[in-house]
């Protein structure tokens, strides 16, 4: 592995438009193939910039600063990224969420935190935070993307399933309380998602201050953006892009190769699929499959190289470009990187909700490596 960037991620305080397409990069990367296309979140975060009727930046403030008895919540988009890409927002379905939530509780929101630093959702969180002028908390639910709610350390640690919201673009919300568990709230949110036309604005659970500082996965919002600014340095001739990702998240190069195939069909709410990639010489190949997000890889051999929690992130070969599992196409030739997962999710209990297991898969996780550069836990 190169040494040519430091892996220390400088920490920010502020987010603003020059930022943007760096955050964007940065987020597509950690996203592993899902969460949304940060392109469309970059855009929409843009235009609330320019309009004057709004900040032209949004605070970040680090876990670590929150008051422990500030009220802070979660936000973002819900559904297949297939369908995102298709059925635009109308712009304020994770705000009337937040707002749904807030009503029913009878609370005020201090901080929004994004529920993963993957794609889209990275920015929405963002979005709201400047249309509703709120900071956002400098860390995230995953460190990465996942399909199903109930899969952020936020859920996983214990927070209780007090409040939750689905809105769709024509201000339909549907909002929640007090429910059993996690997993039956995104069976509920799943659903009425599907209902809404397969993607909607969600806002969930109520935290407190206190905990949150002590279960979110820190400084992913400036990991991301400083991934993304390294990336397109590289591409302005400061170095190699894939480079630039393999030092600054520590991650592995696992294949690197054309896509030969892709078989993606939606249902219940995801995006499901396989894509298969050759080796540009030789007779190697690789198979990921993906729900919303790739969550294994195997060689020709049907060895697991990576898996979830681990990050199997797909990358144009040459830019270093973030891949979505809707963007994927035949013919595009790719790096393929794993990347440790924070060790939030590593532990027991983390595994029993986003390990290979809690996907279908009979194997265990072997992690590619203790050394994780996401998050401070």
């Amino acid at each position: 592995m190169s040494s040519t960037h430091d892996t220390t991620a400088p920490t920010v305080s502020t987010i603003r438009t020059d930022d943007l397409e760096w955050l964007a990069t940065g987020a597509g990367i950690l996203g592993t193939g899902g969460g949304g296309d940060p392109r469309l979140g970059r855009l929409r975060l843009q235009t609330i910039f320019e309009d004057d009727a709004h900040p032209d930046h949004v605070e970040i403030i680090s876990p670590d600063d929150l008051d422990p008895d500030a009220t802070v919540t979660s936000v973002g988009g819900m559904g297949a990224p297939t369908i995102s890409r298709e059925k635009f927002s109308s712009g304020d379905e994770d705000l009337n969420s937040l707002r749904a939530i807030e009503t029913a509780a009878g609370e005020t929101v201090d901080a929004v935190i994004p529920g993963e630093i993957g794609g889209a959702n990275s920015i929405a969180p963002l979005c709201v935070a400047a249309l509703a002028e709120l900071p956002v908390v400098d860390g995230d639910g995953m460190g990465r993307a996942f399909p199903e709610l109930q899969m952020d350390t936020f859920f996983i640690y214990g927070a209780p399933v007090n409040y939750g919201a689905n809105t769709d673009e024509h201000g339909n919300s549907v909002v929640y309380q007090d429910i059993q568990s996690p997993s039956q709230l995104e069976t509920f949110a799943r659903s009425i998602t599907v209902n809404m036309g397969g993607r909607s604005g969600y806002a969930c659970p109520l935290m407190d201050g206190s905990f949150v500082g002590e279960y979110a996965i820190a400084d992913t919002v400036s990991l991301a953006r400083e991934l993304g600014r390294r990336v397109h340095q590289s591409r302005e001739g400061a170095g190699s892009p894939i480079a630039a990702i393999e030092d600054t998240l520590h991650a592995e190069s696992l294949f690197t190769g054309k896509i030969v195939d892709v078989f993606r069909r939606n249902r219940d709410g995801f995006a499901f699929g396989e894509v298969s990639l050759a080796a540009l010489e030789g007779e190697e190949s690789l198979s990921i499959e993906f729900q919303n997000e790739f969550l294994i890889a195997r060689d020709a051999a049907d060895d697991v190289l990576a898996s979830v929690p681990d990050l199997i992130c797909i990358v144009d070969k040459d830019t270093g470009a973030p891949i979505t599992t809707g963007s994927l196409r035949y013919g595009q030739r790719v790096t393929v990187l794993g990347v440790p997962a924070p060790n939030l999710l590593k532990s027991d209990a983390a595994l029993d909700v986003i390990g290979p297991e809690a996907f279908g898969y009979d194997i265990d996780y072997s992690p590619l490596s203790d050394h994780s550069v996401i998050g401070r836990h």
